[in-house]
């Protein structure tokens, strides 16, 4: 449930309300917006009745959430949720897109493709340092090393950078490096490794599972959430259907109703999601198109001699020629392309 605080409650009236919440075994997770304070209570509502929340001060009213997501819904933080890190706000009027190769294959692969990213507008440098692979043989990236060479790329552009963590051991370590901690489609429901990103101090960028349902996907941010960590970015990258033409059948439609059940910010992965990258500039467009907050672009140098998923990496004139369309669309949509 929340508890709505009038405009005129102060902090001492709030504070009595979370107090005797607690007291009755609550978890309590506080969110102030503009006008007004709500507190979100999770626990046991047949306790309820010996509170009498309504009649303390400053309470205007309760409301029950009735999705199994809480803190994730619309109902507990109306406004949408705007993540800052560094100098970006992830959420707000800007679609910030972040770009790079699937894997991290060499310093100065690296280096070259944040060069070119950064100077056609990309905010963020995406690249995995630890790979998930379907094959034990594949390339499975280069651990710390690819961190540092992220690093390095961070330094000299500017960019943020986000890559993937796939083991709760690792997560220490990353946080170290990277500014945003992506957890793979593989993983959303890898609930241990979900309950340590939310111990970490950053924003963590949530892939939909390739067969999981919204709600789902809402209930494992509610894991980060629940845990402490707020700063959840959603990211829609496909969904397994009967279409093998395409790697994955993007699914659009989850763009509007997520932002309309839930106040945290969605980004869209067309890369993964279509597998070809002569149809990703489409989905991009219709991914910014439908309210989406950003994107997440593979781009590789030299695509035929990528380690790792070259058909569906965009050359460098190739993501040029996006962004200066992105921006076009953006602006239609009274948005902007940072």
């Amino acid at each position: 449930m929340i508890i709505i605080m009038d405009h005129h409650a102060d902090d001492d009236k709030i504070e009595a309300v979370i107090i005797r919440l607690k007291k009755a075994g609550f978890q309590i997770h506080l969110s102030r917006g503009v006008e007004r304070a709500i507190i979100g209570a999770i626990g046991d509502k047949t306790r309820l009745g010996d509170i009498g929340l309504e009649a303390l001060p400053g309470v205007e009213r309760v409301v029950p959430i009735l999705q199994p997501y809480k803190l994730a819904s619309r109902t507990f933080h109306e406004e949408g949720t705007v993540i800052k890190i560094g100098g970006l706000q992830i959420g707000g009027d800007a679609v910030h897109v972040a770009a790079g190769p699937c894997a991290v294959e060499s310093r100065e692969q690296v280096l070259e493709t944040a060069e070119i990213v950064k100077k056609a507008g990309a905010t963020i440098l995406r690249g995995g340092a630890f790979k998930p692979r379907s094959s034990p043989y594949s390339f499975q990236g280069l651990e710390e090393e690819g961190l540092k060479f992220l690093a390095e790329a961070r330094d000299l552009t500017g960019l943020l950078i986000v890559t993937e963590v796939m083991d709760v051991r690792a997560v220490p370590m990353i946080a170290d490096y990277a500014d945003i901690l992506q957890i793979g489609a593989r993983n959303m429901q890898n609930f241990s490794l979900l309950r340590e990103v939310a111990k970490v101090d950053k924003p963590v960028l949530l892939k939909r599972g390739p067969s999981a349902t919204v709600e789902e996907w809402l209930m494992a941010a509610e894991y980060i959430m629940s845990g402490g960590n707020y700063n959840v970015i959603l990211c829609e990258r496909g969904i397994k259907s009967f279409e093998n033409y395409t790697r994955n059948t993007l699914d659009l439609t989850a763009v509007p109703i997520v932002k309309y059940l839930s106040h945290l910010p969605v980004i869209v992965d067309p890369s993964h999601a279509i597998g070809k990258w002569r149809f990703v500039p489409s989905m991009a467009k219709a991914a910014v198109a439908a309210g989406a907050d950003g994107l997440l672009v593979e781009v590789h140098p030299n695509p035929p001699e990528a380690l790792c998923d070259g058909p569906q990496s965009l050359t460098p004139a190739n993501f040029m020629k996006m962004m200066s369309e992105l921006k076009q669309v953006a602006a239609a949509m009274g948005r902007r392309i940072l």
